[in-house]
């Protein structure tokens, strides 16, 4: 290991070198662990005078990790935090960031309806990994003024992660500027490290916290993954094919860790891998329109106009919004089933797929969703099919009407040929405002309501796609009369 003690002379050297505090970023893979490993030991080699400044360790959980890694993370971060205190350190261990609950990937997906991520439209990353971990890093800033962020970044991993690691670096300096945070700098101990420096580094002794990293490297064996990186901006590239990271990835066609799991015995999984498999088939393009909405969040409908390359006939995209509520109630169904088989087979600790805050905060997205509100409060009567008790729910009195009430404006409004969920959401407005002593705002709500167009999903994108063609034609009409008087000018201009 050539690179082992300029590593661990970076480590002293920084760290004895000013005042600002360190932050960990510990993933539960081998890199990060091999950073840790190392501060650990350097500060245990100075003498106490000169363990001068406290180093927090952070890990991320974004509440969909595969279980085998959180089990991991969670034992390890316990041995970390007891050796830290018995061994004098400065370290101090920190529960695992989560998301905020309005956040978290089921409240988005199930919740609001939001399609599984795609390479185009990746919202997870950014809500689930990047905010929490950038919130921790700013409120130690907020407290010691800088900081550094230790990271277990390798350029060998690929030309992108290099390429971005040598772009920040301050010139002189083991130090690079974090691409997002002010006063956070970078500190990567072992970037010039191969995969196999890291592996012999770990397996030449045990872990200064009692492990022997023989579990790190069985699931390695067992998936031929690598770890997915602590992501601390959008810079860093999240998790690809075969990378440990959340369970419901649907960037990848195939998540290549899952299936070596499974197939090394791990098979209590397979609910998880189909659950997953369902929802990449979402993505497909051929199969959109089956699971999601014609409107928008905002209601609106989305039709965009291309023209073929001869600039001939003209072709029509619609922009489909959600899943249908419909279809969230399968998955969550789904989801809560798996649950149950998952914590019947998992040998481990129970584990937990969606916990209680979300799918409180699942109720209320559905009761108050903008395109098909929830009436029914379906979520505690999923809940109570699936496991056949109750959870102790939170009592709301948001919830002003019933599946009875549902039913009869259904008939109602069938009869009178009104749109079953504008009237919903005109009495929604209405309760909302009741005991206000002043309606200033109910004016403008209610114009909001009465002039979105609630006809029937293939109305609406006729209607959406004449408009599009309208508005298309004006637009060329004002490009030609433009240029007309731009000739004119010239004309004019030559006969002066």
């Amino acid at each position: 290991m050539d690179h082992l003690p300029a590593s661990r002379e970076d480590i002293l050297r920084i760290y004895q070198g000013d005042a600002r505090p360190w932050v960990i970023g510990y993933s539960g893979g081998k890199d990060s662990t091999a950073v840790t490993r190392l501060v650990f030991e350097a500060l245990a080699a100075l003498p106490p005078e000169r363990r001068t400044k406290p180093v927090f360790v952070v890990s991320s959980d974004t509440l969909v990790e595969t279980p085998l890694v959180v089990d991991l993370i969670r034992q390890t971060l316990d041995q970390m935090r007891h050796a830290a205190r018995d061994q004098g350190l400065p370290i101090e261990v920190a529960e695992p960031v989560t998301p905020k609950v309005s956040e978290t990937f089921w409240v988005n997906l199930i919740g609001k309806g939001y399609p599984a991520p795609t390479r185009q439209f990746r919202w997870c990353t950014e809500r689930m990994k990047i905010d929490p971990v950038s919130e921790f890093i700013t409120d130690k800033v907020a407290q010691y003024g800088e900081v550094v962020v230790v990271l277990g970044s390798r350029m060998q991993e690929s030309a992108s992660r290099a390429q971005v690691m040598k772009r920040h670096r301050i010139d002189g300096s083991r130090l690079a500027r974090h691409a997002g945070l002010v006063n956070a700098y970078v500190f990567t101990p072992i970037d010039e490290w191969s995969a196999d420096d890291v592996w012999e580094y770990l397996f030449s002794g045990p872990a200064p916290w009692g492990a022997d990293h023989q579990a790190l490297f069985d699931l390695y064996k067992g998936s031929n993954a690598g770890e997915c990186p602590l992501v601390i901006d959008t810079s860093t590239p999240s998790c690809g094919n075969s990378r440990f990271g959340c369970w419901t990835c649907t960037v990848v066609q195939k998540d290549r860790a899952m299936d070596g799991l499974i197939e090394s015995g791990h098979t209590w999984m397979v609910p998880l891998r189909d659950f997953r498999n369902l929802l990449f088939s979402t993505t497909d393009p051929q199969r959109k329109g089956e699971f999601r909405n014609a409107r928008r969040r905002d209601g609106s409908v989305t039709v965009h106009l291309k023209a073929d390359k001869a600039g001939g006939e003209v072709e029509e995209k619609h922009v489909l919004g959600p899943y249908r509520l419909e279809f969230r109630k399968q998955l969550l169904r789904q989801l809560l089933e798996n649950q149950k088989l998952v914590n019947e087979h998992n040998p481990g600790s129970p584990y937990e797929l969606i916990t209680k805050p979300e799918l409180e905060q699942i109720r209320i997205e559905w009761r108050l969703d903008p395109n098909e509100p929830d009436w029914e409060d379906s979520v505690p009567r999923i809940y109570r099919e699936v496991f056949g008790s109750d959870l102790a729910w939170d009592l709301n009195d948001d919830f002003i009407f019933t599946g009875v009430e549902a039913a009869l404006l259904d008939r109602l409004c069938a009869d009178h040929q009104l749109p079953k969920e504008l009237f919903m959401k005109l009495l929604e407005l209405e309760m909302s405002f009741e005991g206000y002593a002043r309606r200033s705002n109910l004016q403008r709500d209610l114009r909001a309501l009465l002039t979105r167009d609630w006809s029937s999903e293939k109305a609406a994108i006729a209607a959406a796609g004449d408009r599009k063609r309208s508005q298309s034609y004006f637009e060329l009409k004002e490009q030609q009369l433009q240029k007309r008087y731009a000739d004119y000018g010239k004309v004019l201009g030559d006969a002066a």
